[in-house]
Formats: C-alpha cells, structure tokens, sequence
C-alpha cells in the first residue's frame, strides 16, 4: 500500500476534521531516504517530531547523500514557517495537507524508555494513536516498525517511491512463431512488429488490448513453434516499429565472446553507438561488469569512438568515506576500485596480445600504460559529481547502491558524445536504507525504458566458472 495513495475505504475525507484525517509520523530515516517525503501525504497531516530536527541536525554537515538530504529538508521546513506556526500546523496544498512539528512531549505515558531518540519518536505516534487520531507510522528501520506493531500502533514503510520488482522490465520477451517468420526476419534484416500480433505478442507483453508495444530496444526472441532448434533474436530499433535481427559480434570483443542469450543481448546494446544509457542487472558471475569494460575498452583502444573509458563505482556503500583508508588517494582507492582492476587486468592479460609489446608486457604493465595516457580512468563515484563528462565510455559498477538522486546526478552529468553502462544486482544492497525496489538502478530502469536512447538487459546466467554457477543454484 502506497503511503502517498492511501484513500478511506470509499468513504470521503473532511480535511477539517481531525478524527478522520490520517496523520503519517515520519521518522528520520524516511526524510534521509527522500526530502521531499513531507509533501507526499496530500489531503492528510504529515508529523515530524521535534527529535527527528535535531537528528537532521546532526546529518546536515555530512558531505554526502544523508546530508544533503538533511539540509533540503530543513531548508523546506524553514519556507513552511514563513506561512505560519510549524508547531500548530502548516496548510502546503490546497487540499488540506499540513506538516506539523511534534514537541515530544514526555509527560504521555509510554512502555519504552524515552532517553532513546528512536523511543521518543515512537511516543509521538503513540500519543497520537492513543489520542483517537489515526495515526500511521512511517520508517525504513524494520526495528521500529517491529516496536510499532508490539505497540498496536499501525505502520509501514515509505513506498511512495517503490518500484514492483516482480514487474520489472527484463529487456526482452519470448514468443512462438512460425519458422517461415524467423527466415523471414534474416533474409529481409528487418520485420514489422505488427506481423507477430497474431502470435499472441501483446499477451505476452502484458497487454490486455491493442497492438503490441515493445520498449525501444526491447529484444525479442523468437522461437519455431514446430521446430525448437529454429530460434532468431532482433532487437526493436529504437522507435521505430522495426525488429532488425541480432547475431552478436563474429569476432571477441576484446577477447570476449558472448556465452549465452543475455550476454549477446548485452554486447549488442554495448556496442551500439546510439544507444546512450545502458542498464544491467544480474547476479554474481553473470558478466556484467566484465562485458562493460570490454566494449568500452574495445570502443576507446580499438575503435577510438570515446576519448577515455571512465569506470566508477559506489565508495561509501555503508556511509563511510575512503578517508579511514591508509595511503594517499590513489592507495585508498585501490583498496575500494580493486574488483575493476581484477577485471581490466584479465582483460589485458594474454588475451590481448594486440597490446603485447616491449613496453608492457604484463597485464598491470598495460593497465598502468592506459592510466598514464588518461585512456583509462579509475574514480569513485564522489568525484564524478559537479563535473561535464563528454565523449567518454562511462562503467558504473555497483549501482544498486545508489539513492535514486544519486543515480539522477551522475546520469545527468553526462555531456555529448558520452555512453554510460550502470551495472549491479537488486538482490544485493548494502546501503541500510535502500532495497531492489527503492534503489536508484531499480528506478533508471523503470523510468527509462520507453526512451529510445536506452536500452536494458537483465542477466541470469552465471559464467564466471563452474563452481560460480553450482553455489548460486545450491547455495
């Protein structure tokens, strides 16, 4: 149930009247997890408690999300207070929705011990629910939800930004269709969408009527229906109603080659110039870091397409900054950047004898030549914000732990002439407040998929070796 969306069971709601009005008690983590989460409650009484101010206090100087977060909240409380007493209610729409700052009052009986920050923000809403108001609390700590519900105090989490995962949009469909269809689409290099109409195309997709609608660089792979060994693979171009058929690369790209279906889907996007944003998801082992840094490898040494491969990932993925690392920046870098150089340096190992010369003979030899003349750049994720990156090939690793204004910040610092890979797994996110349905790669996904510049594929072949694929089936 949507936090933002939550209607009375068909019964109209007096904004006047306090005992039907929903009253939402936010705590300090749903306003660090998304600052605009006050005015998310339309018609209904958002209260914020006077601790959680202070504990935004204390966030306000960090230099990273949290604090920016932290201070945009505060900033929008101070605009509310130009309009009148934040401790009395607020009106910020015209449908009766204010914000309220709760005192804590620590009169009010309570069952938990009030010293604790988290407890006093739990006896607002207890004192609210006990008052007769319908009260809900909102927090992203699973603990406080827990103590909530041994309260009897209803609450839920912060799902106005929540996307359904069990409806994710995987980057491609499967589908039956006469062999003559799949030859078709070979010999002609292209096939109308509509001609699979027929075949039962937009039940597949989802749709319940009118003609199918694939996402621009959807995939689509095609099966004979009388014989299973008779496949084909296309991929829509962009928008334009055209399914062109896919066969992967002839040659290693970079000394890769496709190993299955999902990996041919992903180098065909990789490699495509006009296709800007790419987004890859997957389990370990499955290769989507692996197969990033190869084209924009092969795009910036062997084609000379981009000027320079950018490869990025998340340095503070548990809120701690590579400061408390040993070593200069370059040395406390290595430490957080090392799964990139594993993969760079396996790239230039023997496989690329292209690069085998005098002057770098070893694979870190290479790496290190490629550093030196800027072609390849190695930074965390801090460093890419505030700057205009053009004609550059950019890998983000690990981007499922990254807010979804995270990932809005480095996407939106992309200049002309820049691809931009962000790779990750949605099963497997470290920071404490983000899950595969609240994360910023989740969210690229979602809203990126009907744009013709973008394309997605989701992995789930593991590839990495033979022990790699048995202990992610069995373990």
């Amino acid at each position: 149930m949507k936090t933002d969306t939550i209607v009375d069971d068909g019964a109209s709601i007096d904004p006047t009247d306090a005992t039907a009005r929903k009253h939402f008690v936010l705590d300090t983590n749903v306003l660090l997890h998304n600052p605009n989460a006050i005015f998310r409650f339309d018609e209904h009484e958002v209260v914020i408690p006077l601790t959680v101010i202070e504990e935004l206090d204390r966030f306000k100087k960090n230099n990273d999300e949290t604090g920016r977060n932290a201070r945009q909240v505060i900033r929008a409380l101070d605009d509310l207070r130009s309009k009148g007493r934040l401790f009395e209610g607020v009106n910020w729409n015209d449908e009766g929705g204010t914000v309220r700052i709760d005192r804590c009052d620590r009169s009010q009986p309570f069952a938990l011990d009030l010293d604790h920050a988290d407890n006093r923000i739990l006896g607002v809403a207890n004192a609210l629910h006990a008052s007769g108001c319908r009260t809900i609390f909102i927090s992203k700590d699973i603990n406080a939800r827990v103590k909530c519900d041994a309260l009897g105090i209803p609450c839920e989490d912060f799902e106005a930004d929540r996307i359904n995962t069990d409806w994710l949009f995987e980057g491609y469909v499967e589908i039956e269709v006469d062999g003559a269809l799949i030859d078709e689409l070979y010999e002609e290099r292209q096939l109308q969408v509509s001609r699979l109409e027929e075949y039962g195309l937009a039940e597949q997709l989802g749709q319940s009527e009118g003609p199918p609608e694939l996402s621009p660089n959807q995939f689509l792979v095609l099966h004979d229906a009388a014989d299973e060994s008779h496949t084909g693979l296309a991929r829509l171009l962009a928008d334009t109603g055209h399914l062109i058929p896919v066969t992967g690369p002839r040659k290693p790209v970079f000394g890769i080659m496709a190993r299955n279906l999902q990996q041919t889907m992903a180098l065909d996007l990789l490699l495509d110039d006009e296709v800007k944003l790419i987004t890859m998801i997957g389990p370990a082992g499955t290769g989507k870091t692996m197969l990033a840094l190869a084209a924009g490898l092969q795009k910036v040494i062997k084609e000379e397409r981009f000027d320079k491969l950018l490869t990025a990932r998340p340095i503070m993925p548990l809120g701690r900054d590579i400061g408390y690392l040993p070593g200069d920046k370059d040395e406390k870098m290595a430490m957080w950047m090392q799964p990139v150089f594993d993969n760079i340096a396996y790239l230039l190992s023997t496989r690329g004898s292209h690069l085998n010369d005098a002057e770098s003979r070893t694979a870190e030899q290479r790496l290190d030549r490629l550093m030196a003349t800027g072609q390849v750049v190695l930074e965390p994720i801090t460093y890419i914000r505030g700057r205009s990156i053009p004609l550059q090939f950019i890998v983000v690793d690990e981007a499922q732990n990254l807010s979804p204004h995270e990932v809005r910040t480095i996407v939106s610092r992309v200049g002309e002439g820049t691809k931009i890979i962000l790779c990750g797994d949605i099963g497997q996110i470290d920071s404490p407040y983000l899950d595969s349905s609240s994360n910023g790669l989740t969210h690229v996904i979602d809203r990126m998929r009907h744009h013709r510049i973008a394309g997605h594929v989701s992995l789930s072949k593991t590839e990495r070796s033979e022990l790699a694929r048995i202990s992610a089936e069995i373990l």
